[in-house]
């Protein structure tokens, strides 16, 4: 790295990218081997006449006034000496730009090669492929406080506290907009891999905020624009908006692009909606998608988790109250969750967990469109749409009295029953790619993909956890699988590979015990251990399930 033409050329390219003047370089054969953008801009389809100008009329070393097809251009020349020696760098601006006071310094190369270091960046420093350090700006290692000199050669962790220069150069992957902790202060710094023809030749460092004063005089006016925001808005929370929309919802199997196009239908109008479906199907993204679609999609977006309130403290939740109305109310009283709303959509996930007497409260707000306080005598008038979930069997709930039949047929004005993942095995190679790509990104990891046999089983399971499920799956496979590798077997779970691989050799009780007990490891995964939504899910008490657990060791 440290001793050829062509990584030299690669910190030179590296140096000239952000110039705002052109720069091009040519070589011992005249031939144009590295420029910039703004030389392609000032010129445009003029290169060759500037080539042929340069080769018969300049001489290196000074400056130059050119005509190019009527543009009037400054060129400054230079010879390129050690490893690059025969090449020559051209700067080329128009006169009124500040770059031709630039130009007249009339210095040698490697001064100059330092000013234009300087002038491009406040922080810079480039390494090689072992993390030693190549090129180091006077305003970093005035930051740092060490001699400029001094730091060149030496390896980057010796110089700079925390760095991962020689991590980015070993990985190749860039890392964009990083904090990093140096002589007790903070910096932001991002980090590039410089490539050649597919290999990493070096990495470049450059520091966005270069002291601390800097960053902390943006994190306080961010903080400052943060409080004002709340101030304004109360108890308000960015949150409280909808980020999927129906573009972002995947499949392409006949049940599913058969309910997506309903749910387009519906988020035309203003009517209630209710959502069924297993756990883990998606439910709250339709909501989401709904909200984006209909006219209300520039209100609030407001999202209520009916099961995680206690019952105690629900009404005020959703419908607020007024000053002193119980021990250790706010002063001034709060707006609830209905009223927080007006003008958008609440989504009301778990509807079958609300208690019964606030179904009667729901069924009057549905009603008359207005919602009335703890502790007040009037009623304040709200323009809510109302989005329900749940992945519960109202109707049966009904008859056995734990759900009101009124509030049941005022949610379901449009109904709509997302597909479990097993009614949409087609759907299921289509999601796993996109789970790869986003993991990929979140991880900054590049996976080959998945292989032919994974997938088979992927789509024979019958994904008791549905969509949630699958994402958890492909999210700890990306966590073990090595970069640049394909996610095989060996990164799946048992309950995936365990039940299609030995059934043949085992009795019809061993695979149903061992089928049984791995679903309810699935259901218990998909509702982080809560054992009363796990019987829910797989429609059994919670003795029973208790009884399970512990017959098969799950009790732990």
């Amino acid at each position: 790295m440290r001793g050829d033409h062509s990584s030299q050329l690669e910190l030179l390219k590296a140096m000239i990218e952000s110039l705002p003047f052109g720069v091009m370089v040519t070589n011992a054969k005249k031939e144009v081997v590295l420029n910039n953008q703004p030389l392609l801009s000032i010129l445009k389809d003029d290169m060759d006449d500037l080539i042929e100008v340069i080769d018969k009329d300049i001489i290196p070393g000074t400056n130059l006034k050119l005509q190019v097809h009527g543009k009037q251009v400054i060129v400054r020349g230079e010879r390129l000496s050690g490893y690059l020696n025969g090449y020559h760098m051209f700067l080329v601006s128009f006169p009124k730009m500040d770059a031709a006071e630039f130009l007249k310094k009339d210095n040698e190369v490697e001064i100059l090669l330092k000013d234009i270091m300087e002038y491009a960046y406040d922080g810079l420093v480039i390494v090689d492929t072992d993390g030693y350090i190549l090129m180091l700006t006077q305003a970093y290692a005035d930051y740092l406080g060490v001699d400029q000199q001094g730091a060149i050669g030496k390896h980057v962790t010796d110089v700079i506290d925390n760095t991962r220069m020689h991590v980015v150069v070993k990985t190749g992957r860039q890392e964009t907009a990083e904090l990093q902790k140096i002589n007790d202060n903070y910096i932001i710094a991002t980090r590039s891999p410089m490539i050649k023809e597919g290999k990493v030749v070096g990495a470049v460092g450059k520091i966005l905020f270069k002291n601390v004063g800097q960053f902390s005089a943006l994190f306080k006016r961010l903080k400052s624009l943060e409080k004002e925001l709340k101030k304004y808005k109360g108890d308000f929370r960015e949150s409280n908006k909808a980020s999927y929309t129906f573009d972002q919802l995947i499949g392409k199997s006949h049940p599913f692009i058969e309910v997506k196009a309903n749910a387009q239908k519906v988020a035309e109008n203003d009517s209630n909606v209710l959502l069924l479906g297993e756990s883990g199907t998606g439910k709250e993204l339709f909501a989401h998608a709904i909200h984006n679609a209909s006219r209300r999609s520039m209100g609030v977006f407001m999202k209520v988790n009916c099961a995680a309130i206690p019952s105690e403290l629900i009404e005020s939740e959703l419908f607020g109250y007024e000053e002193g109305s119980f021990t250790g109310a706010k002063k001034g009283g709060k707006a609830g969750k209905f009223e927080t709303a007006d003008g958008g959509t609440i989504f009301l996930d778990e509807i079958g967990e609300l208690p019964i007497h606030m179904q009667v409260k729901l069924l009057r707000v549905l009603q008359e469109k207005e919602v009335e306080r703890v502790g007040a005598s009037n009623s304040i008038a709200v323009d809510v749409r109302v989005i329900a979930a749940t992945n519960r069997n109202l109707e049966e709930m009904v008859e056995k009295g734990e759900f009101r039949l009124d509030l049941y047929y005022r949610l379901k004005v449009m109904e709509i029953v997302i597909p479990s993942l097993r009614d949409r095995k087609q759907d299921v190679e289509l999601l796993v790619s996109h789970f790869v790509n986003k993991y990929q990104q979140i991880m900054k990891k590049k996976i080959q993909g998945i292989d032919e046999r994974a997938m088979r089983l992927l789509k024979m399971y019958d994904w008791p956890g549905n969509i949630r499920e699958l994402e958890n799956i492909i999210e700890r496979a990306m966590n073990i699988v090595d970069t640049g590798k394909y996610i095989t077997t060996e990164q799946l779970p048992i309950e995936i590979t365990g039940y299609t691989e030995t059934a043949t050799v085992r009795s019809l009780a061993e695979v149903m015990e061992e089928t049984e007990r791995n679903t309810i490891l699935a259901s218990l995964e998909a509702t982080k251990g809560n054992k009363s939504e796990t019987a829910k899910q797989l429609g059994i008490s919670r003795t029973t399930l208790y009884e399970k657990m512990n017959k098969y060791g799950l009790t732990n």
